[in-house]
């Protein structure tokens, strides 16, 4: 099985890595807008800083529709939809809303007209992407001249989000509408690629492209990559142009680019449940919560038969870095705001509660793999997986479940996928920006 894994990944990056020189950023089917020198300040600008800094002129005279949510603001803390108020030139046709919806759970700026949605700012209709159409319907598009995209993705590839993008991004191929997308930071830095990469059989929605689960891509790098490389589907193609940011490196976390913060999901409170959910969400495929129901979501994981002290003590021996692990007993408890029945909800729980302590240290992916292996073993009759094989898909393989099986030392599993990280960690210098 692993030689197979190895000459597969090297077939697949062999066959897909004559890519372009990323010095000059020369693509076949993409463009880099050429923006504004801001490099005389620190401030980091995002695609949509650059965009209102040209006064939104290129997409003076378009009539546009908008794959967004809450997350697209600018430095000043202002949604996109506001600030192409003072834009007269654009005509906001629809709204494209992903999962979780344009303005997230806790905002109810949208109203409804009949049994449809729409945004008060640009009377626009809301048409959701995630829950109600795969593509978005011919009487949406049959308006627009442009498709404008900016959102904060979460540099984990668990996130539908992408995976709805790039069904847009096949419907403006086959209409040949141009897409634009506004550029915003890999929120757990650029420099660190870490877990296996999808093989093609368990492929799906929160396993879209072939990324490992942290990908280390900003959000105009992951497009230009999907684009170029034909991997929308049937090899297609868009006109596509992506907005760069300025002034950041590659080497910043979320807070040190100073740009406010927005919950791009519900579960996602701030940067630590962030960079905890790029291991603790695998635990989706199995029966354990992970703080849904809590106020803490993915920094705690239990079950009310779980034996927290002895498995301290194995979590001990492990040696895990930048992570403090501490037993605690909690109560989750469902909201209405909330459409995910949480897992033993409003029973007591016994749980290990997460505490980063180094997050240059922390690797997410090992921390949630040691446990879910611990556990297995500790707990065979109780701990199960979710039906449907639905880790693989998480895991974007069948590696952890089988290891698992077989009882092996948890610290057996991340050699498993150095190569995955080696090989794409090449692949994407092509389509770097930055």
């Amino acid at each position: 099985m692993k030689r197979f894994r190895h000459k597969f990944l090297l077939f697949l990056f062999c066959t897909i890595s004559l890519g372009q020189d990323s010095s000059h950023h020369s693509y076949e089917y993409s463009t880099l807008l050429e923006i504004p020198d801001l490099s005389f300040s620190d401030q980091v600008y995002t695609g949509l800083d650059i965009l209102e800094q040209m006064d939104f002129k290129p997409l003076a005279g378009k009539s546009i529709a908008i794959f967004t949510n809450q997350t697209a603001i600018n430095r000043n803390g202002d949604h996109i939809l506001d600030l192409l108020k003072n834009a007269p030139d654009v005509k906001v046709s629809a709204l494209l809303a992903p999962e979780h919806g344009i303005w997230g759970i806790d905002d109810s700026r949208a109203t409804l007209v009949g049994r449809e949605q729409i945004d008060p700012v640009h009377g626009a209709p809301i048409i959701d992407m995630f829950n109600k159409y795969v593509h978005p319907p011919h009487w949406v598009m049959d308006k627009v001249d442009l498709v404008l995209i900016d959102f904060q993705d979460t540099g984990s590839r668990y996130t539908t989000i992408i995976a709805t993008m790039s069904k847009l991004l096949e419907s403006a191929s086959e209409r040949r509408i141009p897409v634009m997308v506004l550029d915003r930071p890999n929120p757990l830095r650029g420099d660190i690629v870490d877990g296996p990469i999808p093989r093609t059989e368990f492929q799906s929605y929160e396993s879209y492209h072939l990324f490992p689960i942290r990908h280390g891509l900003t959000l105009g790098e992951a497009s230009i990559m999907i684009n170029e490389m034909g991997w929308i589907k049937d090899l297609k193609r868009v006109d596509l142009t992506v907005v760069p940011m300025s002034n950041w490196d590659r080497e910043m976390w979320y807070n040190e680019t100073k740009i406010t913060w927005r919950h791009p999901t519900p579960f996602l409170r701030n940067e630590e449940s962030l960079l905890a959910y790029v291991g603790m969400d695998l635990f989706r495929g199995t029966n354990m919560n992970i703080g849904f129901g809590t106020e803490t979501p993915y920094m705690v994981v239990g079950s009310p038969w779980l034996a927290t002290s002895f498995l301290l003590q194995k979590l001990n021996d492990q040696n895990l870095k930048g992570v403090e692990l501490k037993a605690v007993v909690y109560r989750p408890t469902g909201s209405i705001y909330h459409t995910r029945i949480p897992q033993y909800d409003g029973q007591s729980c016994s749980g290990i509660q997460l505490t980063i302590t180094d997050r240059d240290e922390f690797s997410p992916i090992t921390t949630a793999t040691t446990l879910i292996m611990l556990i297995n073993q500790l707990h065979p009759r109780e701990f199960q997986w979710k039906e449907n094989g639905y880790i693989d898909k998480l895991f974007g393989s069948d590696l952890l479940r089988l290891l698992a099986a077989q009882k092996k030392t948890p610290d057996y599993l991340p050699s498993q996928w150095v190569h995955d990280v080696y090989k794409f960690n090449e692949f994407r210098q092509s389509f770097l920006i930055y």
